[in-house]
């Protein structure tokens, strides 16, 4: 956990082609003092949206069950999806009635009137030849009796979640005009054993917490995971020789490699949005600052020169800028400089302390964790203001954004017990919710969208 190992150091000193579209129509506290509250545009928009099982015209078998089992299943993720979203209250699948094959083209607006629903999500799963499924997906206005979108996918059968994640990612962009962010994936450390012996490895996990993969041993301890934007590698901190080193992870081949080759502990390590760049902290001589290196290697770049301990925390979208904390003013706060290290200005004020902060896909938020009185998750705005908590447990820590800036994950640790697990939460701080891990969970890191 990159907090954690802060907390030390201040002591110390799945294959899938592009999707094709089968259809040509519409596919388209402070602690006490005052807060100003980022207005969400979004944030009083939940919407009644009726789902029923997915329909199939005959059920036939596959490598993942029958096709009137994986209708169901479809409509069940695409269901956890929107709600998820803290946009979207579902209608269904459970309590509401089966819809016929032909019934997905034609609904029966009365019957979804009288569910006060808003909006009809239908679909169907036909199976084809070579292993693959056609999934096909459509949106109705209830009250005015018309659709709106459809899509289709055909998919390997092995990947029909795939297919319900990009269903929920074209309901909910159709209706909120915002970028879709279910089909992605996390990566996280997945953590066994007694708290004063902690095995932590390297897992990966689609957004809803499905199709789980372990990919380290657990035979050194992998902290602060992230995931580069075209998905290939995973960069994160390793114990491998007994100290903090960076390595960058090929998913597809197993293979990892050392960044840097410094004697140096190196940690908190961030890609730049072109993945060419990557952002990290480097302790030298009781000094600890912000560095930068070509992924590719070579001479690393010294970005701060303040004494105390500077740690990197990330890019802006554009990557002119990096957000960072710093201990300078005598406690953690959030400073922000450009890109090649040049205006390095505070942007936290108030109580408490503040710390690792991540900037929004979207960039205009910052999320960060604050320190005073527990453990909070947060966001402001790029300049410090428009502070806004979004949850209030005993301790939440080391916020990650959705793709798309709606959503944030963290990581929530019990207390006494030192149990770790994942949750993520709206910008509206009242959808919050628990993903499902095997074991314990930490260090969540949200990656893009899948193409």
């Amino acid at each position: 956990m990159q907090l954690r190992l802060i907390k030390f150091i201040f002591l110390c000193l799945l294959v899938l082609g592009t999707p094709a579209a089968l259809f040509a129509q519409n596919v388209s506290e402070e602690d006490q003092g005052e807060v100003e509250v980022i207005r969400v545009d979004i944030e009083n928009s939940v919407r009644r949206i009726a789902i029923p099982d997915f329909a199939t015209p005959a059920n036939a078998n596959t490598a993942a069950g029958g096709t009137a089992a994986l209708g169901a299943q479809i409509s069940a993720v695409i269901a956890n999806n929107l709600s998820g979203s803290g946009l979207f209250e579902p209608v269904g699948p459970r309590g509401v009635k089966k819809v016929s094959y032909p019934e997905v083209q034609a609904p029966q607006y009365p019957y979804w009137q009288g569910r006060n629903a808003d909006q009809l999500i239908s679909g169907f799963v036909r199976a084809e030849s070579g292993d693959r499924l056609t999934v096909g997906c459509y949106l109705y206005d209830v009250n005015f009796g018309n659709e709106v979108a459809r899509a289709g996918f055909v998919v390997p059968v092995r990947d029909w979640r795939r297919a319900a994640h990009k269903c929920a990612d074209t309901i909910y962009s159709k209706i909120t005009g915002e970028a879709p962010f279910f089909d992605s994936r996390i990566a996280y450390i997945a953590e066994t054993g007694p708290k004063d012996a902690r095995v932590k490895r390297l897992a990966i996990m689609d957004s809803d917490g499905a199709n789980h993969r372990f990919i380290t041993n657990g035979q050194t301890t992998a902290l602060t995971p992230r995931f580069s934007p075209n998905y290939r590698s995973i960069l994160y901190l390793s114990y491998r020789d007994g100290n903090p080193r960076i390595y960058v992870y090929d998913v597809e081949s197993g293979r990892q490699r050392l960044i840097t080759q410094s004697r140096n502990p190196t940690f908190a390590p961030r890609w730049s949005p072109d993945g060419q760049t990557i952002l990290y902290s480097m302790a030298v001589g009781g000094n600890t600052d912000v560095y930068k290196i070509s992924v590719n290697g070579g001479t690393p770049q010294r970005l701060t020169r303040a004494p105390g301990i500077d740690v990197g925390g990330s890019f802006s979208p554009d990557g002119s800028k990096i957000v960072f904390e710093s201990d300078r003013s005598g406690s953690q706060q959030i400073y922000v400089m450009n890109a090649d290290g040049s205006n390095q200005r505070r942007i936290s004020f108030g109580g408490g302390r503040f710390a690792t902060p991540e900037w929004s896909p979207r960039g205009d938020l910052i999320a960060f964790t604050r320190i005073g009185g527990g453990f909070r998750v947060g966001v402001m705005r790029t300049d410090g203001s428009g502070i806004r908590m979004l949850t209030n447990s005993w301790q939440d820590e080391a916020p990650t954004w959705a793709p798309n800036g709606r959503v944030i994950q963290f990581f929530r640790t019990q207390r006494n017990s030192g149990k770790t697990s994942i949750w993520q939460v709206d910008l509206t701080g009242r959808s919050e919710r628990k993903l499902p891990t095997p074991v314990n969970g930490s260090d969540p890191a949200w990656g893009p969208v899948r193409p």
